[in-house]
């Protein structure tokens, strides 16, 4: 997988630009605030109609800026493909382009150019709260399964709508009569929703024990544990009885959610958990613990899009070399010898051996 040019207009601080990157490592070099995070939000961005930072599609346009633009060409399996996006403040609707064709949405495009991208803030990840740990699963099934993607933005839309039910019902009882259409459709998408998550994160976890094995010497043994609703005792059961184990946990809940205007259940509160050697990393692991976990999810979310793909995704690094000591850098480095990689860092002098040097200043491209 390897993404030859990256052209940008009105995107983030980048007036006008075109990068062409190595096939190997790319380093991007430049001082904080230059536009290096912009530069790798846009690759993520030119793959999956995502963005890693931003809740609406106008804070990608650069201020004053009619529309934005960015487009690329990449290369796989022999192949050349082109994508190009059209973003809109407001509520005009971006437009998306597969080699000169219109497509509709960015299920459209899945496997083009799929990413894994690495912060600092994924460091901690494993003692943050739920809904980034939610939001980084989520973020990789979107690539893996596009009928995924397409549920969980089926599934946002009811919980949206039954949200403002709840939130408006004292003042207009009658939004009750049409809550229980809600309530069932959001339990016949929240089981599809499951069933995706439990296949992966079974996945991800087997990936990521191998991964922290090698880590940690075979000194620790790494669990990863998907968490639901209660009522669901087996996450790969049936589409109709994970939809039943929904629908019995929301009534359980019915008065709760009239009582506080909220959606109290449902996979938008799902989770993971981590462990190691039977102990819960959230609660008891040491800082250098929770990183090297979180390291091997990431080598393991690569491996798992490696092998749906048939080969390796580009893999974004924003700054991370720069929080890791010594050994957890070689780790990292030994892992990036194959597939393209996108490196940022502030300290041009520390790592320009890797492969080619990008020069980033005020959203200008140097070299």
């Amino acid at each position: 997988m390897n993404l030859q040019e990256l052209y940008l207009r009105a995107f983030r601080n980048y007036a006008e630009e075109t990068v062409e990157f190595s096939p190997g490592v790319n380093l991007i070099v430049g001082d904080n605030a230059q536009g290096k995070t912009n530069l790798l939000e846009a690759v993520s961005f030119l793959g999956s109609g995502r963005s890693f930072r931003a809740q609406k599609t106008g804070e990608l346009i650069r201020f004053g800026a009619e529309f934005g633009e960015l487009s690329g060409k990449i290369c796989a399996q022999e192949r050349c493909q082109t994508l190009r996006w059209v973003l809109f403040p407001g509520a005009r609707p971006r437009q998306l382009w597969r080699n000169g064709v219109k497509k509709r949405a960015a299920s459209d495009i899945a496997g083009v150019l799929p990413t894994v991208l690495f912060c600092p803030e994924d460091l901690m990840i494993l003692k943050s709260g739920a809904g980034a740990r939610r939001r980084m699963g989520d973020s990789v099934l979107c690539q893996l399964r596009p009928n995924y993607d397409a549920a969980l933005t089926e599934y946002n839309r009811i919980l949206d709508q039954k949200s403002r039910i709840l939130k408006d019902h004292h003042e207009n009882p009658a939004l009750l009569d049409i809550l229980p259409e809600y309530n069932t459709r959001l339990c016949q998408v929240g089981a599809l929703l499951i069933s995706y998550r439990a296949r992966f994160y079974k996945g991800l976890g087997e990936a990521a024990a191998k991964y922290h094995g090698q880590f940690s010497g075979g000194a620790e043994e790494f669990s990863l544990q998907y968490k639901t609703v209660s009522t669901v005792s087996d996450v790969f059961a049936s589409i109709p009885a994970l939809t039943d184990a929904l629908r019995e946990h929301l009534e359980r809940h019915a008065r709760a959610e009239l009582d506080s205007g909220q959606c109290l259940t449902g996979p938008h509160k799902d989770d993971f958990t981590v462990s190691l050697s039977g102990i819960d990393l959230k609660a008891y692991g040491s800082q250098g613990q929770t990183r090297t976990a979180a390291i091997s999810l990431k080598l393991a979310q690569r491996e798992l899009m490696a092998r749906e793909f048939g080969e390796e995704p580009l893999l974004l690094l924003d700054d991370v070399l720069s929080e890791l000591d010594a050994g957890r850098q070689d780790f990292v480095l030994n892992q990036i010898t194959q597939g393209q990689v996108i490196i940022t860092c502030c300290e041009p002098g520390r790592f320009t051996k890797l492969g080619k040097t990008i020069e980033i200043r005020a959203g200008r491209i140097l070299n």
